[in-house]
């Protein structure tokens, strides 16, 4: 369980701080060649990673439909729609909009899938983390909903994406997180780029190296090594736990947007973590077996 946890802080780290990283890209960077170079970078760096191992990419039992689902559903929508709007909205906000996954999540497997057991300690979590969201931006946090609709409706749309990523990324649970790594983020820049090429002409941009900058730290970060602890959790604790997540992102992301981009701080930061790290710990704690009698 410690290192279960520590995993998913770790997670929530790379992944939280995608959200001041994608502000900074779009500042000069079109939205869907940010999610492009993205995906091409980070797959072609997980690539390299497997080495003389690439070949397991073809080889695989996993039907090639299942890696343009997850690419989809991982990469290539909320990728896109996560940047557009950030181009009108303030990371922290998007960070929140684009974290609700876990209660997609908890939602779609207790109605729909029911793939892995929904206990009321996971029910406490999901409880927990969200007064944690509550309380870290504060009673008036969501004051700006409204202003930008389309845009927050797209970080929403987004979470609900990055949901269904975590019930479908289940059956790469046999694979080895590297090869669905690689698989998956090559899949979305053989989508993404030739769209960037069509639409956005990147060719013709004059990007700032505080763009660029920003690209690179989302492949490298946010993409290659995030993915990587992602599928392997999932493979692990299941996609209830993974997702919580999305809790701890979104300390991380409205953190980092407060330093470095000067959005706006809470006071009631510190509650707020206390609240989430619970909400967390109750959803990634495996369950207790029955003890036998005599035993």
């Amino acid at each position: 369980m410690p290192k279960s946890l520590a995993l998913v802080f770790a997670l929530a780290l790379l992944w939280g701080a995608s959200f001041p990283l994608i502000k900074i890209s779009v500042e000069t960077i079109p939205p869907i060649t940010v999610a492009a170079a993205r995906a091409l970078l980070g797959g072609l760096l997980l690539l390299a990673m497997l080495g003389p191992r690439a070949s397991l990419l073809w080889r695989s039992e996993m039907p090639r439909g299942a890696y343009v689902t997850q690419a989809m559903l991982n990469c290539v929508l909320p990728w896109v729609l996560v940047a557009w709007a950030s181009r009108s909205i303030d990371a922290g906000l998007a960070t929140i909009l684009n974290s609700l996954s876990p209660i997609f999540v908890f939602l779609l497997t207790w109605a729909i899938t029911r793939h892995e057991a929904v206990t009321a300690r996971k029910f406490a979590g999901i409880l927990l983390g969200i007064a944690g969201v509550v309380t870290i931006m504060g009673v008036n946090a969501l004051s700006g909903v409204g202003k930008q609709t389309l845009a927050e409706l797209a970080c929403v749309a987004g979470s609900i994406s990055y949901a269904l990523a975590a019930i479908v990324g289940r059956r790469f649970d046999r694979q080895p997180p590297l090869v669905t790594s690689a698989g998956a983020t090559l899949v979305a820049a053989a989508v993404l780029v030739p769209l960037a090429l069509i639409f956005e002409q990147p060719w013709t941009l004059q990007p700032s190296l505080r763009s660029m900058l920003g690209v690179l730290g989302l492949a490298i970060f946010s993409t290659g090594a995030a993915f990587l602890l992602y599928f392997h959790l999932l493979a692990t604790i299941g996609s209830i736990a993974t997702a919580s997540q999305a809790y701890l992102r979104i300390v991380v992301g409205v953190g980092l947007s407060v330093l470095f981009l000067g959005e706006r701080l809470s006071m009631s930061l510190v509650v707020g973590v206390v609240l989430v790290v619970a909400g967390v710990a109750a959803m990634t704690m495996p369950e207790r077996r029955p003890v036998g009698p005599g035993l």
